[in-house]
């Protein structure tokens, strides 16, 4: 979306469309201080600043909140993601900075992005135009370290398995069956499959290995579901990292590393704050993938914020196939979190994306076309009311292209849904753009009785009932297949206990099936399994489909060639 809607403000000199890392850099921003004592009346000492403008919030400060009643939750999800662009994070900080506006005590709790897509193909994840999170530049580079804490505890327990190895292996580890990768904080298709160990005994044994991606790690499922320190720690020592040769799981605890694990993520274990371009306090922390794994910020965020705030809005990532049934599933379940309504983001470029309209035409009026793609968005609507059992509004993320008979279309079609539509203009107009948004987010929490939340599944069922729950339910499959490689990780997951778990789908987020190329709301396809992953600390199950990637490469014009720095020190480039 950023890509597309330059049109957020201009040089008022020139008539130049404003870039949003211009838009950002120009912000008054106000010491985070004042924010976290004017907003949410938390005094600076229990603040740990990173410069003048974000902080961490204290560990013990976080759980003296514990007897604060919670505020509402608002989830904020959407169709099926489309190259035309949907703009998700915007439209939680927009809304966020709505309600700020409607004298509501608001948050917005996002997450980290990763230098991965920073640098790739997605750009930054800090919003766009005038409802972005700021300092931008900070966040989407760096920002607090959390991310270069969890690559350092990742890789020390890789270390840590290689070592114990070379000298003796007195927990008989089969080094064939080690799982356990290491982890980088950027796209590098090289690193998917190496051989560690090479040149001789001196550095120890030559084994085939390689390398995820930072926010595909299951220290960072870990690190964002994880409720304190000494919750923290224990999740740590029970990832599986292997077996032994009489085939009995291997666990960090075992090789007494998960110790040092925690320490070298105490500090990246409490919250950031930050704010909006206008003024709303905003929780930036933790940042699984979606489509690999639970696609949410931290509990520990989530948690705060609503001790902090009346009404917190937080994100699960790309659709609610993906992210939101996730966020149901495997962080609502483990923490005991429960969202108060739903925001499903839709544009009406991504529908007529999806109603067969190729990108150079999406600008045109299209009245058929947006109607043959609302197959998505409904499919989206059925499953947050009937499967999740959730109340459900929708943002519609205006863009200039948008005509007006297009808009007062999707507002019908939604209507006939039972679900009410909101065009929202956040990202030229900042929180006044979406303030219609926010009375109807507010309305929907009013009427909602709250007693209609449900999960996808039960515990008690098989891995492969929860499987086939979710890709009956939610995906409108016909079943789950597995592999005969998966059919066997999956087998021995169960006979080791883990068969209580949640499961975590990989899988593709431009369709509801493992296909990218269909589009709409395909029904009747098989979800077929190629491996099955263990994430005992993390607590869930990962069944990979399709060509999911747990190490993205980069692509033929990455965004990095246009990312600089000037003389000055000013980044440019970043979007």
């Amino acid at each position: 979306m950023r890509n597309l809607m330059r049109h957020a403000g201009q040089d008022r000199y020139s008539c130049r469309m404003l870039s949003d890392i211009e838009i950002a850099d120009a912000a008054d921003l106000l010491p985070i201080t004042q924010i976290a004592r004017e907003k949410l009346d938390v005094e600076p000492h229990v603040l740990a600043p990173y410069g003048h403008t974000k902080a961490k919030i204290s560990l013990p400060y976080v759980a003296s909140l514990a007897g604060r009643a919670d505020g509402k939750l608002i989830l904020m999800t959407a169709m099926s993601p489309t190259p035309a662009g949907e703009g998700k994070t915007t439209t939680s900080v927009g809304l966020a900075d709505a309600l700020q506006r409607l004298g509501k005590r608001s948050m917005v709790a996002l997450r980290e992005p990763s230098m991965g897509p920073v640098f790739g193909i997605k750009g930054g994840a800090a919003g766009g135009g005038y409802a972005q999170v700021v300092p931008m530049t900070d966040i989407n580079l760096h920002f607090t370290g959390d991310f270069a804490a969890i690559a350092a505890a990742n890789n020390l327990l890789a270390a840590l398995i290689d070592n114990h190895v070379h000298h003796g292996n007195p927990l008989g580890i089969d080094p064939r069956t080690v799982t356990w990768k290491r982890v980088v904080d950027l796209n590098d298709r090289a690193l998917r499959d190496i051989v560690v160990g090479l040149g001789g005994v001196a550095n120890g044994y030559a084994r085939e290995d390689g390398f995820d991606i930072v926010v595909a790690s299951e220290v960072m499922a870990i690190f964002c579901l994880a409720e304190s320190l000494a919750d923290l720690k224990r999740r740590l020592g029970d990832i599986v990292i292997g077996y032994n040769r009489t085939k009995q799981p291997v666990t960090a605890r075992d090789l007494n590393a998960h110790g040092a694990m925690a320490v070298l993520l105490r500090d990246a274990l409490a919250p950031n704050l930050v704010q909006t371009l206008e003024h709303t306090p905003a929780m930036i922390h933790g940042g699984p993938f979606a489509n690999i794994a639970h696609g949410c910020n931290s509990v520990m965020a989530t948690r705060t914020a609503l001790k902090l705030a009346d009404y917190v809005v937080t994100e699960a990532g790309f659709g609610a196939d993906l992210g939101a049934e996730k966020f149901i599933d495997i962080k609502c379940r483990a923490s005991g979190l429960r969202p108060a309504a739903v925001v499903v983001v839709a544009t009406i470029r991504a529908l007529k994306y999806h109603g067969g309209v190729k990108l150079p035409e999406l600008a045109l009026e299209n009245l058929d076309a947006l109607m043959a793609g609302m197959d998505n968005l409904r499919r989206h609507l059925a499953n947050i009311r009937d499967v999740y059992g959730l109340p459900p509004v929708v943002a519609i993320n205006r863009f200039p292209t948008d005509t007006d008979a297009e808009v007062d279309c999707l507002v019908a079609l939604a209507a006939e849904c039972g679900v009410s539509a909101y065009p929202a203009t956040h990202f030229s107009d900042g929180g006044r753009g979406a303030e219609a948004l926010a009375h109807g987010v507010l309305q929907a929490i009013e009427e909602d009785s709250g007693e209609g939340f449900s999960f996808v599944y039960d515990d008690a069922l098989s891995l492969r009932e929860k499987a086939e729950a979710v890709a009956t339910r939610v995906y409108g499959a016909a079943g789950v297949s597995f592999d005969g490689k998966a059919q066997r990780q999956l087998e021995r997951i169960e006979a080791e206990g883990y068969g209580r778990l949640p499961v975590c789908l990989a899988k593709t987020q431009y369709s509801f099936s493992t296909d990218p190329t269909k589009l709409g709301a395909p029904e009747g396809h098989v979800v077929n399994v190629r491996e099955v992953r263990l994430a005992a600390g993390a607590g869930f199950v990962v069944l990979v489909t399709g060509d999911v990637m747990t190490m993205p490469g980069l692509p033929k014009e990455p965004a990095s060639i246009h990312i600089d720095i000037d003389d000055d020190g000013n980044i440019v480039g970043l979007s």
